[in-house]
């Protein structure tokens, strides 16, 4: 029994580190959001001597494309770091098993850090003996 304590303190933090870096991955997102933005303001702000000859400005909407996508990859990013710490909670309280499988199984498409925390979360919860500790808690 201590041992399957052990690993699953060991797999909470894991899971702790792997969501900072997911948080932190999740930031990268918004180097498209601020091009998207600079895009979006060129185009309504034209220089005051226009593009030289030869030029073309790029379109408002190929901004506004940047703006979106980077801030829909940011807040899905932050999501899933967040579910990511949720399940090394759920894995240090030994409660919620089902979230944890899951997030472990979600996890593995991550390479290759994700893959390897998820292999080992999912190893470890589909014995008896850990699935008992949760159970009893």
């Amino acid at each position: 029994m201590d041992q399957e304590r052990e690993h699953l303190r060991l797999l909470a933090i894991f899971h702790y580190v792997g969501a900072g870096l997911a948080a932190l991955l999740s930031f990268f997102p918004l180097l498209y959001t601020t091009v998207g933005a600079i895009f979006i303001f060129v185009a309504r702000h034209p220089t005051a001597t226009g593009p030289k000859p030869g030029e073309e400005l790029p379109p408002e909407f190929l901004g506004w494309i940047f703006v979106v996508l980077g801030a829909f990859f940011f807040l899905a990013g932050m999501t899933m770091a967040i579910c990511i710490l949720i399940a090394g909670r759920c894995l240090s309280s030994r409660k919620g098993y089902s979230f944890a499988l899951v997030m472990a199984c979600i996890e593995c498409l991550f390479i290759p850090f994700g893959t390897i925390l998820g292999v080992f979360t999912i190893v470890v919860l589909s014995r008896e003996s850990v699935r008992a500790l949760f159970s009893t808690v």
